[in-house]
């Protein structure tokens, strides 16, 4: 069974720089060549829930009239996202400016753009209503957030990957994921990320912390730590992503949230064997390989 996900969310054009480390206050840094590439959480999570989770998939963002608009598209298309639905307004399209170092680690800053005038028309809002799983970020209005919320049908699940950090109101969630860093400004407080989660139940009834190369902790009615998949890391730009839109479409398939989460793991550390963030999304086929015992390739 296949899962129908919307992802209302960003996209960016990636500016992608190499740099033997991450420069200090006040510091240049000499990089390598100039990379650019589709970015954007939003856009990333819903090439990840199509071509990695085999979902169908409808992306709604806002782009500008540029060439930065087309080249993003482009990519989600590709990926074989909908994208008959997304917004042009009257601004440049998102931009990220990202610095990776040899280990794999990554600085990003973003120019939101058009992203940050996102809003929900009534199409949208039918495309929403028909899904199994929305799919949001914090890169767009709070406002759109919200909407999505509101408009999902009952039975279909909302998820919010609450990144970037940033102050967020009582939403209508069913499932919210956050990194360490982003779980510890949600609760307002330092704690393991078992208490973390324990913490953020009172936001969301499932709560899931990814912990990187660690693995990811999952809270429903448990609170289990899930190991991670040893890999040898390239680039993790796009990994947190990826991990989210699988998650979405295997939720959307009706699979239990820890089976999602052990998926979404497998694609998550393939991503990161590889450079760049929608280029890293690995397929169906080899998520499934590798989660059962392979190999990244």
């Amino acid at each position: 069974m296949t899962g129908r996900v919307v992802v209302v969310g960003s996209a960016n054009v990636d500016l992608v720089v190499d740099v033997p480390r991450q420069p200090g206050g006040g510091e240049t840094v000499l990089g390598g060549d100039l990379r650019r590439s589709p970015g954007g959480k939003g856009a990333n999570q819903a090439v990840a829930a199509a071509l990695a989770g085999g979902a169908e998939t409808t992306f709604l963002g806002a782009f500008g009239a540029d060439d930065g608009a087309e080249f993003l598209l482009a990519s989600l298309n590709k990926a074989g996202v909908r994208t008959d639905l997304v917004s042009r307004v009257d601004s440049a399209t998102g931009t990220a400016f990202i610095m990776v170092s040899p280990d794999g680690e990554n600085s990003i800053v973003v120019a939101p753009g058009a992203n940050s005038r996102l809003s929900l028309g009534e199409a949208q809002l039918e495309r929403i209503a028909a899904a199994d799983v929305v799919l949001a970020q914090l890169e767009i209005p709070l406002e759109a957030v919200a909407a999505a919320a509101a408009a999902r049908r009952s039975g279909a699940r909302m998820v919010l990957n609450a990144a970037p950090s940033r102050p967020l109101p009582e939403l209508d969630l069913d499932v919210l994921i956050v990194n360490e860093h982003e779980a510890a400004d949600l609760a307002g407080v330092s704690a393991a990320p078992e208490e973390l989660a324990r913490i953020l139940r009172q936001r969301a009834p499932s709560v899931v912390i990814t912990l990187g190369a660690a693995g990811c902790v999952v809270a429903e009615r448990e609170i289990v730590q899930l190991p991670g998949f040893p890999v040898s890391p390239v680039d993790t730009t796009g990994a947190g992503d990826t991990f989210c839109g699988v998650l979405a479409a295997a939720l959307a398939e009706g699979r239990p949230l820890r089976e999602a989460a052990e998926r979404a793991g497998a694609a998550a550390a393939l991503a990161v064997t590889r450079p760049g963030a929608q280029s890293a999304v690995p397929t169906v086929a080899e998520v499934i390989e590798f989660a059962a015992g392979g190999k990244a390739r």
